[in-house]
């Protein structure tokens, strides 16, 4: 990307108003919007200052602070139809409305002579409107996305969707040319759809399993005295925990009622298999009845059967799927219901034992058709890590149309910045600030700006030679996250860490985000020349809950795997449990199951920080509150009633709440105490508390205080503090 052809020059204003805002007099080198970061506007100002003091009015545990940014990228844009199908980690494909942040998704790599399908972590999400596009290749693939997203083309690299509109920039875009990366899916997107949970599918797949790879045994014998004797047994006996599971549930749900035990112990060239059986001549007979072949089979228990047949007696292997098996019925039904969904195969010649084999043809395009209208339960064996991208069906470009309409879109950011969109590559823009800082307005300004500081490192290198710094710890992270998005652009932190370590100073670093997992070689030396404090912040222990109130951040199993980074590397990493929020994350259950958790991690250290609420934060903070949590609207004007701070018995109750817990997991209990107990009608209210939500984006941090780091350096303790650090200007 040429940063330089998007910046906007001089005669233009750079922005309405920016004369009169106080970034004119900060140095302003260029504002820059780029559809790298679609909406986003980064100021590269020139500051006068990298060490900001933190003013003593302030009870955190540091007086000094560099913050590269003002503003926050850590919301990044990708922009498609909530329907896309992204392909996971797993070989699945899930539309993107339901991914996560913190889920496992497959990116591409380039090892030189090709791309390779990698595991990357979903960075980001976030929901927008845009206006839609509909791109249609030649094997019928559709994507419905922005205007400005940007796919692979062979030979090509990345091109937009659509041309730009009258008056914006030039910019490559797709034409009939062009042919996309991926392997597509070959129909519509109505027609490429998922198996429902009927009756009908689960029947098909215990049909497909059982007849594959299970065994009925029924014989009835007589006994000397003449008696007959029916006995009769069902065992399925599988390695794969999914199919035993999914098997035992279905069957389950039909009234059998089974029993498990181990069956064979691993080997050096075998895994473990467990079984589940029954030798009731009731549940017998129920299964019989499931596997007998229907007279006419629905298109829910084709699927089924064709999922059941593949976990049973399928495998996937360089490249080619087959289902292998001695019963003509099963191989030419398997072969029929295989054409029914348009997944291409052959029949291969019997082997001396009387075994066939169905093979799935048309490459990876047909292979994952045949994933997406069956759902098979076996995730092994659904990969294509590390397979080679190409490109064996036709994805030429037909026809980009613009449908005239602004419709709700999904953005998400990978870690490779790329992810699989309906079967195609797709690169992912990025980011949406979810920080206000200086002198832009809270509304349209606060989603849309964010300042870099491009000379911090070198200023921040003179600032610790001068004769008067007494290597005093700095705090990185007390105004905005210093690993948002946007320092995967400016590299910024590097620096910063070089040249604190350099001149002898401690430090410690608060983030959310995963990016800090690029510079934990350089900490760690860092860690061996002087004090280094790590953080990471989090609040939540239930992923549903921080997903409704937290869209684009990390999911809290996104941050403990960040914790688990950081002890592997041998670096201390504390924990900030911030905000906790009244009637909201404060019961003892919430902070128990999340302590839980950090511990489990391996977090040296945790710090607990109330919500508190400044002016302007206060105002959005609480119109959401009362339209998402209305009983808790007066019981936060009595915690609040005197300003920015919960009242000191507040702080008092959650102390006395959090302290056992801590100590019950080894986190100490040296921390600051408030001073006086929670007494008379709030003692009664703050036990009845439960927890709820918590808005989204830029509150989450603002209404913590901004200033969430100042971790314990030496590992331990608790600390409720009542107040953040002020607002940190140039």
């Amino acid at each position: 990307m040429r940063w330089d052809g998007q910046a906007i020059a001089a005669d233009d204003g750079a922005l309405p108003g920016l004369e009169r805002s106080g970034l004119a007099r900060l140095g302003l080198v260029r504002s820059v919007k780029t559809p790298e970061f679609a909406g986003v506007t980064f100021h590269e100002v020139m500051s006068k200052s990298a060490l900001s003091k933190v003013p003593a009015a302030s009870r955190m545990p540091f007086g000094w602070t560099v913050n590269p940014y003002r503003g926050c990228s850590h919301a990044c844009r990708y922009c498609a139809s909530p329907e896309t199908l992204v392909l996971m980690a797993d070989g699945r494909q899930v539309p993107i409305r339901d991914v996560l942040v913190g889920d496992r998704v497959i990116g591409t790599m380039s090892d030189g002579k090709y791309h390779r399908y990698v595991a990357t972590p979903v960075l980001a999400k976030w929901w927008t409107v845009k206006r839609a596009h509909r791109v249609t290749l030649r094997d019928g693939t559709e994507i419905v996305s922005s205007g400005d997203h940007r796919f692979l083309v062979s030979g090509r690299g990345w091109k937009h969707a659509a041309r730009p509109a009258p008056g914006e920039p030039q910019r490559p875009y797709l034409t009939a040319n062009n042919s996309l990366m991926g392997f597509g899916h070959g129909v519509r997107t109505v027609a490429y759809t998922a198996p429902g949970e009927s009756r009908e599918y689960r029947l098909g797949y215990l049909a497909g399993m059982i007849r594959g790879d299970g065994m009925r045994f029924a014989k009835t014998y007589v006994k000397p005295t003449g008696r007959q004797v029916h006995v009769t047994q069902f065992r399925l006996a599988l390695a794969d925990r999914e199919a035993l599971e999914r098997s035992a549930d279905y069957l389950a749900l039909e009234g059998v009622r089974l029993s498990r035990r181990p069956f064979t112990p691993a080997t050096s060239t075998r895994r473990a298999m467990d079984s589940i059986y029954t030798g009731r001549r009731a549940d017998y007979q129920t299964i019989d009845r499931i596997v007998a072949w229907p007279e006419d089979a629905c298109a829910d228990w084709k699927r089924g059967f064709l999922a059941g047949i593949f976990d049973a007696e399928g495998s996937c292997s360089h490249g080619v799927l087959r289902i292998a098996n001695s019963d003509a019925e099963i191989l030419s039904r398997t072969s029929a219901y295989l054409d029914d969904f348009g997944v291409s195969n052959v029949r291969e010649h019997a082997r001396a034992n009387g075994v066939a084999t169905i093979r799935v043809v048309g490459g990876l395009a047909a292979r994952q058709r045949f994933f997406r209208v069956t759902g098979p339960a076996i995730s092994r064996k659904l990969t294509i890590l590390g397979s080679a991208v190409k490109t064996s069906t036709d994805l030429g470009v037909v026809s980009v149309e613009d449908l005239r309409i602004e419709q709700s879109m999904v953005d998400i950011t990978t870690g490779t910045g790329d992810f699989v969109a309906n079967g195609v590559i797709s690169h992912n823009c990025f980011a949406r600030p979810t920080h206000e800082y200086l002198d832009l307005d809270a509304g349209k300004d606060f989603d849309s700006q964010v300042v870099v500081k491009m000379n911090v490192d070198t200023l921040l290198r003179a600032e610790l030679a001068k004769p008067s710094w007494r290597r005093e710890p700095v705090a990185l992270g007390t105004n905005t996250d210093p690993y948002q998005r946007a320092e995967g652009r400016y590299r910024l932190m590097p620096g910063i860490i070089g040249a604190l370590a350099d001149s002898g100073t401690p430090f410690s670093i608060l983030t959310k985000g995963t990016l800090l997992r690029r510079d934990l070689p350089l900490i760690a030396q860092a860690a061996q020349r002087v004090e280094v404090g790590l953080g990471v912040s989090l609040a939540f222990a239930d992923e549903e809950l921080q997903q409704a109130v937290e869209p684009g951040t990390p999911t809290p199993r996104a941050r403990l795997d960040l914790i688990r980074a950081v002890r592997a590397a041998g670096l201390p990493c504390g924990v900030m449990v911030a905000p906790v929020l009244p009637w909201l994350t404060d019961s003892r259950d919430h902070l128990r199951r999340l302590l839980d958790a950090i511990a489990d991690a391996g977090a040296t250290g945790v710090t607990v920080v109330p919500l508190h609420l400044k002016p302007g934060t206060r105002e959005w903070y609480l119109q959401w509150l009362a339209k998402e949590h209305p009983h808790a609207v007066a019981g936060y004007g009595r915690v609040f009633s005197r300003g920015t701070y919960a009242l000191e018995a507040y702080r008092q109750w959650l102390w006395d709440r959090v302290q056992p817990l801590l100590d019950e997991r080894g986190f100490g209990s040296s921390g600051h105490r408030a001073r006086s107990g929670a007494t008379g009608r709030y003692a009664g209210e703050l036990r009845a508390h439960d927890e709820g939500d918590y808005p989204a984006g830029s509150m989450v941090e603002t209404a913590a205080g901004g200033a969430l780091a100042g971790m314990p350096r030496d590992g331990g303790g608790l600390q409720v503090a009542g107040a953040g650090v002020e607002e940190v200007l140039f």
